[in-house]
C-alpha cells in the first residue's frame, strides 16, 4: 500500500508542475494585455489620487494631572483601569482621561466649535469653522454623483411639506439641530480624533482639515475647550462652596460692624453712669460684639480655605507636544493609491486570462 502511494506522489507533483507552467505560459503570452491593464490602472489611480482633496493633520499631546489615588496607584492602577477595575480605593476623579473622547465627540462640544474664528494659510480668508466646512471644504467629484439621488428625493419632499428645516438661524439649539447643522457637527466630530494611553494617560489629540492653518487653529481650540470643560467640572462644587463662604463672610462682617457700632453708640451715650443696669447692658453689648467678631473671623478663615481648595483641585495640563502648522499633507497617499489600482488592474487582467476566458467560453457553449 505504501509503495502505491509513493508511486502516485511523483505523478501528482508532475501534473501540478505542468499546470503551473501552463498558467505561467498563459500569463506570459498575454503580457501585453496585462501591461495595458496596468497602464489603465495607473491612469485611473492618478485620476482618483488627484481628485481627492489634500488633508492636513495637526497632533497635540498633553499629560493631564490626575487625582492622588491615580498617582498613588501607579502601574497597578493602570493595569486595573485596563481591566475595567478600580485600584487604590475610590477615586474622586469623575472625568477621567478615558472620557475625553466621549466629551470631544458629543454634539454640544461640536456645536460650541461652530463660531470659532479661523484663518487659512494665506491669511486672507477670515472665517469660522462652520463656514469653512460648508463653503471651503471640497469633496471628490464622485461624491456629487452619489449625492444626486438624495438631493432629488429631498427636492421632491420639499414640494410637499411646509417645514423649513434648513432655515438659517443666529442661535443654534443643540437639543434640536437642523439637517444642515447636524451635518456640520458630524463633519467636525469626524475630523477630530483623540486617543488615551491607558498606561501613561497621555492624551493624543489630532484634527484633520483641508487647510494646514485651520487644522492647527482647530486643534489648539479643541484642547483649550477640553481643558476648560474638565476644569469647570472638577471645580464646580468647590466654586459653589466658595460662593457660599463669601456669602457667610459678608453677612458675618455686616453683623460684626453693626454690633460694634451699637456698642460704641451706647458707650458714647452712657459715659460716667455707674448704674448696675447700665453696666449689665454694656457687658451684653460688648459680648455680642465679641461674638460677632469671632463669627466673622471664623467665616474669614473658611473663605480662605475655600479659595485654597479651588486652587488645589484646579487641574494642570503639561503640553508634551504643542500645536504646529503641518507642512505636508497627511492624505491622500498618491503613490499608495496608484500602487493599489495597478495591482487591482493587473490582478483582474490575470484572472481574466486564466479563468475568465474559459468561463465565458463554457457559458457560450452551454447556450448553444
Amino acid at each position: 500500500m505504501t509503495d502505491e502511494k509513493n508511486n502516485l506522489n511523483p505523478h501528482d507533483d508532475e501534473v501540478q508542475e505542468i499546470d503551473l507552467m501552463d498558467l505561467a505560459k498563459k500569463l506570459w503570452s498575454a503580457r501585453r494585455f496585462i501591461l495595458k491593464a496596468a497602464a489603465c490602472g495607473i491612469v485611473v489611480g492618478l485620476v482618483v489620487a488627484f481628485s481627492i482633496p489634500r488633508e492636513y493633520t495637526t497632533t497635540i499631546k498633553l499629560a493631564p494631572e490626575l487625582g492622588n489615588n491615580k498617582q498613588a496607584a501607579g502601574g497597578l492602577g493602570a493595569l486595573a483601569s485596563m481591566a475595567g477595575l478600580n485600584a487604590g480605593g475610590a477615586s474622586k476623579e469623575a472625568v477621567t482621561p478615558q472620557l475625553y473622547p466621549d466629551i470631544v465627540s458629543s454634539i454640544p462640544f461640536a456645536v460650541g466649535l461652530f463660531d470659532v474664528p479661523v484663518t487659512d494659510i494665506s491669511g486672507k480668508n477670515h472665517t469660522t469653522i462652520r463656514r469653512f466646512i460648508e463653503e471651503d471644504t471640497s469633496e471628490p467629484w464622485w461624491s456629487t454623483l452619489k449625492a444626486l439621488p438624495g438631493m432629488a428625493i429631498g427636492g421632491v419632499k420639499s414640494l410637499f411639506t411646509d417645514e423649513d428645516d434648513e432655515a438659517a438661524s443666529d442661535t443654534i439649539n443643540a437639543f434640536r439641530l437642523s439637517r444642515r447643522e447636524a451635518a456640520v457637527a458630524g463633519a467636525i466630530i469626524e475630523r477630530i480624533g483623540i486617543d488615551v494611553d491607558n498606561k501613561t494617560f497621555v492624551v493624543t489629540l489630532s484634527t484633520t482639515m483641508q487647510d494646514p492653518m485651520v487644522s492647527a487653529l482647530l486643534a489648539d481650540t479643541v484642547v483649550e475647550r477640553l481643558k476648560t470643560y474638565v476644569t469647570e467640572y472638577r471645580t464646580s462644587k468647590a466654586k459653589e462652596d466658595l460662593k457660599y463662604a463669601e456669602k457667610l463672610n459678608e453677612e458675618a462682617k455686616a453683623d460684626y460692624h453693626k454690633a460694634q457700632q451699637t456698642y460704641a453708640d451706647y458707650m458714647d451715650k452712657n459715659q460716667g453712669i455707674v448704674l448696675r443696669s447700665a453696666r449689665t447692658e454694656q457687658e451684653r453689648l460688648q459680648n455680642e460684639a465679641a461674638l460677632a467678631f469671632n463669627l466673622y473671623n471664623a467665616t474669614a478663615q473658611r473663605l480662605q480655605s475655600a479659595k485654597a481648595k479651588v486652587q488645589e483641585i484646579t487641574p494642570v495640563y503639561a503640553v508634551v507636544q504643542p500645536a504646529s502648522v503641518p507642512l505636508t499633507p497627511s492624505k491622500p497617499s498618491k503613490p499608495m493609491i496608484i500602487v493599489v489600482f495597478v495591482f487591482l488592474a493587473a490582478a483582474g487582467a490575470s484572472a481574466w486570462v486564466l479563468f475568465g476566458k474559459n468561463i465565458v467560453a463554457d457559458l457560450k457553449k452551454q447556450k448553444n
